[in-house]
C-alpha cells in the first residue's frame, strides 16, 4: 500500500516503523529535526511540509494513496488535512486521531469521508468499568462476534500447572519476568506475581479469579484519580456511570475548574500543589478502594501508585504512556492501562491489519496477538474440514454455539468463530494460515 502519515511525533514514528515493512510510507511534518531522525532510522520518505496546505500534496499526484493517517497533536490540523488532501489526491481510506470528544458524531465522519475516527482518551479509559467491577483482574479485552474475552490476573501464590488443570486449555499466555509464553510446555510452574492470560465469558470471571487468588475482594466503591486531563475526565465519567464515589487530585487550578465544569460538580476535586503523605490522610484518600494515576509521566504514575499501596490501597492503576515502563508496572503489581499514544497506535494498526472477515487485536502490551475469523452465511468455508496447524508459540480455538474448545479437526459450520493466539513477533505463519483458510 501507499500510505501517507501526517505527523512525525511518537505515534507517527511508531506507525511508520511498523508499516514501512511491506508498504510504501511517506511521513509529513513541519518539524525538520523529527523528520531527520525518522529519515535516518527508517526506510521511508520523510517530507517537510504543512499538512493543512494543499500544495504539500502536489508532490504525490502521480500516486494513488491507499491510506492517509492524520495523527498530529492538533485536531484542527488533522481535520483540515483530510479536506486538503482530497482536493489534490485520490485517497482510498482515511484514519484521523482526535483529542476532543465533541467530534464524536457521524456527521463529521460522513461529511469528510473519514473511514475511522480514533479518540485516544476514550480508548485509554474504555476498560476501566470492567477493572472496577472485577477488582482481581489486571486487564480485560473483548471481541466482536463473541462473548469470550481475554482476561489477565496476577497469580497470588506459587502453583503447579496441575492445580488449574480444569481451565488449562483456557490459558493463552503467561508473563514471567518480562518474558511472554503461550506454550505451556515451556512453563514448569506458576510463581507468585506471574500474570496469567485466559479466555473467559463474563459470568466465568469470578470463579476463574478464585483459582489464582485466595483472598476475598471487597466491592470497589471509592476511587481517587491523580491528574486531570482528557483521559482522567473520561475515566471519571465511566466511574460515575457505575455509581462510584470519585475524588480527583490536581495541582493546576485551571484544570480543576475544567473538570468541575465537564463533570457537572459530581466529583470531589482537590486542588493541591503538595501531593505528599499528609494529603492522603487529610483528604481521606487512604480510604479509597482504588487509586488511578493518569499523568503523562510514567515515572510519576508509578510513584503515586507505590504511595497508594503504602497507604493500604490494594488496587492501583497507572496510565502507561511509554512501553519501556510496562514491565516495571507489572513487576510492581500495578495495572498498566494504555496511554493515549499507545492506544492510538495499537488501534490504528489493528484496523489496518483487520479485514471485514478477520479481526486482529493485541494484548500483553503488544507481545501477544489474537486473530479472529467468523464463518458468515454463504461463506465458501462452510463444510470445509480444517485442522490445527503445528506452529510453535501459538494456540488455536473454535467457538461453536457460544462454547469454546481447542481446535483439532473440525468441519466448519455457519457462525463458527476461529480464534488463533500467537506471540506477535512470531505470528506471520499463524496470520497466513487464518487468511488462507
Amino acid at each position: 500500500m501507499n500510505i501517507i502519515i501526517a505527523g512525525a511525533g511518537k505515534v507517527g514514528f511508531n506507525l511508520a516503523k511498523t508499516l514501512c515493512i511491506g508498504h510504501n510510507v511517506i511521513i509529513i511534518d513541519k518539524n525538520k529535526e523529527a523528520l531527520n531522525r525518522i529519515g535516518e532510522s527508517l526506510d521511508i520518505y520523510a517530507y517537510f511540509g504543512d499538512i493543512k496546505d494543499p500544495n504539500t500534496y502536489t508532490n504525490f499526484v502521480d500516486m494513488d494513496i491507499d491510506l492517509f493517517i492524520a495523527v498530529t497533536n492538533s485536531d484542527d490540523a488533522n481535520i483540515i488535512s483530510t479536506i486538503e488532501i482530497d482536493s489534490v489526491l485520490k485517497v482510498n481510506k482515511k484514519f484521523v486521531r482526535l483529542q476532543n470528544d465533541f467530534y464524536q458524531n457521524d456527521y463529521l465522519k460522513e461529511k469528510l469521508n473519514i473511514d475511522k475516527l480514533i479518540f485516544p482518551a476514550k480508548l485509554s479509559s474504555r476498560n476501566i468499568a470492567s477493572l472496577i467491577n472485577y477488582p482481581k483482574l489486571n486487564n480485560i479485552k473483548g471481541f466482536k462476534y463473541t462473548d469470550y474475552k481475554v482476561i489477565s490476573i496476577f497469580c497470588e501464590k506459587d502453583m503447579h500447572t496441575e492445580e488449574f488443570q480444569s481451565i488449562q486449555n483456557r490459558v493463552v499466555g503467561i508473563e514471567k519476568k518480562k518474558t511472554f509464553y503461550i506454550d505451556m510446555d515451556e512453563v514448569e510452574s506458576i510463581k507468585k506475581g506471574d500474570l496469567i492470560y485466559l479466555l473467559a465469558k463474563e459470568d466465568e470471571i469470578t470463579s476463574i479469579c478464585s483459582i489464582f487468588s485466595s483472598t476475598a475482594t471487597d466491592e470497589i466503591k471509592k476511587c481517587v484519580l491523580f491528574g486531570i486531563n482528557e483521559v482522567s475526565i473520561s475515566i471519571a465519567k465511566i466511574l460515575l456511570e457505575n455509581k462510584k464515589d470519585v475524588k480527583m487530585v490536581e495541582k493546576d487550578i485551571t484544570l480543576c475548574q475544567k473538570a468541575e465544569e465537564e463533570l457537572e460538580g459530581r466529583v470531589h476535586i482537590i486542588n493541591s500543589k503538595y501531593q505528599n503523605e499528609e494529603l492522603f490522610v487529610d483528604e481521606n484518600l487512604d480510604k479509597a478502594d482504588v487509586c488511578i494515576s493518569t499523568y503523562k509521566d510514567d515515572e510519576y504514575n508509578i510513584i503515586k501508585s507505590i504511595e497508594a499501596k503504602e497507604f493500604g490501597i490494594e488496587k492501583t492503576i497507572a496510565i502507561n504512556n511509554d512501553s519501556e515502563y510496562y514491565n516495571l508496572m507489572h513487576k510492581l503489581g500495578i495495572v498498566a492501562l494504555r496511554g493515549e499514544k499507545i492506544s492510538a497506535y495499537h488501534s490504528i494498526i489493528e484496523h489496518i491489519n483487520s479485514s471485514g472477515v478477520i479481526l486482529e487485536k493485541f494484548f500483553c502490551g503488544g507481545k501477544g496477538i489474537v486473530f479472529l475469523r467468523k464463518i458468515f452465511k454463504n461463506s465458501s468455508l462452510i463444510g470445509k474440514n480444517i485442522s490445527r496447524p503445528f506452529v510453535k508459540n501459538s494456540k488455536f480455538f473454535i467457538i461453536r454455539d457460544n462454547e469454546l474448545k481447542l481446535l483439532d479437526s473440525e468441519t466448519l459450520k455457519e457462525d463458527d468463530i476461529i480464534l488463533a493466539i500467537a506471540i506477535s513477533e512470531l505470528s506471520s505463519k499463524v496470520k497466513i494460515w487464518i487468511y488462507e483458510l
